[in-house]
Parts: C-alpha cells; sequence; structure tokens
C-alpha cells in the first residue's frame, strides 16, 4: 500500500486550516494542522512532511522566519498563503525559498491543484536503466541530473528546490542560447502559477549564491533580454 503523501498546514485562522485539510483530505492526502510559527517548526521536525502550506502572518514567529528557519535544513516544497498581494512580498517569499505563493482569498480546488502541482515537481524519479533516458547535463565541475533531481557542484551534492533545478537544467541543456525572462517563466512555471517575470530573476539570483562561475562556463545575464548558459 503506498502511503499517502503528508501535508503541514500552518495557519492561524482555525476556520481556514480546517477547509484546507477537509479539500485535501478528501483528494487522500494525510494532515497536520498547527496555529503559530513555533509549532510549525516543532511539527515539521516530528511530522515529515512531503509539503508545507505556510500563512504568513502568524502570532510569534512569522511565516518568513519559520521559512528561513526550514529553509536552512531542508528543501521540503513550501506554498505560502497570505493576503499580501504587492509584488514585493511575493519576490520576498520567493527569495526566502517558497516554491509558489497563492493569495487569499483563494479557491480550494485551485490550491488543491497548485500542491500537487508542487508535489509533481518536486517528486524524485526513479533512475532509468537505459542512459538515453535520463535527463543529465555535465560540465567541467557541475552535473545536472533532472531524472533524480540531484545537483553536484565541484564535488559535492547542492541541496536545491525543484524550480531551482529546473531551470538551471533546461539553461544548460541548450548552452549559449538566450532566453528571455517570459520563455523561462512559461516553460519552467507554465500554466499553473501566475506570477511576473522577476519571479525568474530570483531564482537565478538563488542560483548564482550556490553555484559560482566557472572558468569554461558561466549563468549569464543577456542585458535587456533574459539569462543564457555561457560556455566559453
Amino acid at each position: 500500500m503506498v502511503a499517502k503523501q503528508k501535508i503541514l498546514i500552518v495557519d492561524d485562522d482555525v476556520n481556514i486550516a480546517e477547509l484546507i485539510s477537509l479539500y485535501l483530505t478528501k483528494e487522500c492526502f494525510d494532515t497536520m494542522m498547527v496555529h503559530d510559527g513555533e509549532e510549525a517548526i516543532t511539527a515539521f521536525d516530528t511530522f515529515q512532511p512531503n509539503l508545507i502550506l505556510l500563512d504568513l502572518m502568524l502570532p510569534g514567529i512569522d511565516g518568513y522566519q519559520v521559512c528561513r528557519e526550514i529553509r536552512a535544513k531542508s528543501s521540503v516544497p513550501i506554498i505560502m498563503l497570505s493576503a499580501k498581494g504587492e509584488i514585493f512580498d511575493k519576490v520576498l517569499g520567493l527569495e526566502l525559498g517558497a516554491d509558489d505563493y497563492v493569495i487569499k482569498p483563494f479557491d480550494s480546488k485551485e490550491l488543491v491543484a497548485r500542491v500537487k502541482a508542487v508535489l509533481r515537481r518536486y517528486q524524485v524519479v526513479k533512475p532509468v536503466v537505459e542512459n538515453h533516458d535520463i535527463k543529465l547535463v555535465e560540465y567541467p565541475g557541475l552535473i545536472i541530473n533532472q531524472t533524480n533531481y540531484s545537483v553536484v557542484y565541484n564535488g559535492a551534492t547542492i541541496d536545491m528546490p525543484p524550480k531551482e533545478l529546473e531551470l538551471l537544467y533546461f539553461l544548460a541543456s541548450s548552452p549559449n542560447q538566450v532566453f528571455t525572462r517570459e520563455q523561462l517563466l512559461d516553460h519552467i512555471w507554465g500554466y499553473e502559477y501566475i506570477g511576473d517575470t522577476r519571479t525568474v530573476d530570483v531564482h537565478i539570483k538563488r542560483l548564482r549564491e550556490k553555484i559560482k562561475d566557472h572558468d569554461s562556463w558561466s549563468l549569464s545575464t543577456v542585458w535587456g533580454i533574459g539569462y543564457k548558459f555561457e560556455v566559453k
């Protein structure tokens, strides 16, 4: 029997948390609800969720700080929930490591769809025996494997959320080809994500913090257009 995927719901509004839990339970997810930041951090260690739905406005430790603390030790997918719809708040959430950002009030069916979409992207695919089926690109000091969602940089495995890895793989698999922000947003996030092109900039920034340019390749900005994986 396949184990149910576990969703940690963090929201100080009990009614909203229970409504989310009801919809996710109907979709055969196992849920746990907590209502403040400290509880969320404790529950993360004990419940070990496959995904976290994290409200930003929490008593005590807010959602941003909870995200920081969890990201310091795990790449588990996080979807932020907030009544704040300003671009600044979205970008800050993504910079801290969130995989998606949903504005309240939201449609419950859409939220469930987003949960499923993020989990699909995050799910580690079992290795394929036939080499031509493995999505892997390799450069000096860098191996990006989208089949098992791993990145090895200078001999060390780099912890990387799914969207960052997919963006890096997409660019590296088409060396020296320039992609606009709109093209990257459409290819990596697709119709399931409604956002602006600054989302791409945020993820590129996070990639550059983890992977520095090599003598033979670099993650380059093409000013006024977008980005490319430049092979020298």
